[in-house]
């Protein structure tokens, strides 16, 4: 029998060359024939094919910071010259506000605030100092520079709380029991302040100032309907302050400790007793009413 043509021969020799060969698809890429080279230390990112790193911002030269430099030490020259030596930053006006017996020019004058000066140098702890010992009246005061060229003082008066008679003048008396003015006539609607502690125990124990102190504490702690209705506070020894009102009627309040709650009884009693001419509340929890 005869055997395979020679054309038969050789296109099965061409097949089987082909199934042989390996795929292309099989084919291992040029990438992973050729080996991975290592990165130096410090090396930056690799560049791809859209661009490169953003390149790092350089740090200011050697000119530009004397130049800020330069210019920082004209700023300064300058606003010291503004403030200490030039004509545009002085004290010009004096303004006074808050006052009602004193007037503004004798606030100035005893303020004493330099005119001239420049405004940033001017002692304002100095200026209230002055006020409030050379104006008894006075009892806070607040000093503020006023830019570009003026002081403000806003001052606050004391208020009379009492008044002593001494020498046919009445003595004004705050408050806290401090003594700040002297006038001719007796102010309306003020009690007067009447010491008979002369030679007594209480006068060497506690002191005259002291006593009137205790005085004002008691016309301050009064009810606000009694006070109204008060005409005078005596004071024999600390604890022996009697209050006197208007239609003969009197209080006997004792000392002044426990003030809230001896105004309290008070107020009951006045509800309880009204036509009563005599109350004693020098011991709250017991007080007494006598007279009508």
């Amino acid at each position: 029998m005869a055997g395979p043509t020679t054309a038969r021969r050789g296109g099965e020799k061409n097949a089987k060359s082909k199934s042989s060969r390996p795929s292309k698809s099989s084919r291992p890429s040029r990438a992973a024939l050729s080996p991975s080279r290592p990165r130096r230390p410090g090396a930056g990112p690799r560049k791809g094919r859209t661009g490169g790193s953003r390149p790092r911002p350089r740090p200011p030269g050697r000119r530009t910071l004397l130049l800020w430099g330069a210019l920082a030490v004209l700023m300064g020259a300058g606003a010291w010259w503004a403030l200490y030596g030039s004509t545009w930053l002085r004290v010009t006006r004096v303004d006074v506000s808050g006052n009602g017996v004193l007037t503004a020019a004798q606030v100035r004058e005893a303020a004493e605030v330099p005119l001239g000066e420049p405004l940033i140098s001017v002692d304002t702890d100095a200026i209230e100092e002055r006020l409030r010992s050379r104006l008894r009246r006075i009892g806070a005061v607040d000093v503020v520079r006023s830019w570009p060229h003026g002081i403000s003082l806003k001052v606050t008066e004391r208020q009379p709380k009492a008044l002593l008679e001494r020498g046919g003048k009445f003595i004004e008396i705050d408050g806290s029991g401090v003594r700040f003015a002297t006038v001719d006539h007796p102010l309306e609607g003020v009690p007067r302040l009447v010491m008979d502690t002369e030679d007594s125990p209480g006068t060497r124990r506690f002191g005259t100032a002291r006593l009137e102190g205790a005085a004002v504490q008691v016309l301050t702690s009064l009810p606000a309907r009694v006070r109204k209705d008060t005409l005078a506070v005596r004071v024999r020894s600390y604890d022996g302050i009697t209050v006197e009102l208007t239609g003969g009627r009197t209080v006997t309040w004792g000392s002044s400790e426990r003030g809230e709650a001896k105004a309290r009884t008070l107020t009951a009693l006045l509800k309880a007793a009204g036509g009563a001419k005599h109350f004693d509340v020098s011991a709250p929890g017991a007080p007494a009413v006598s007279g009508s």
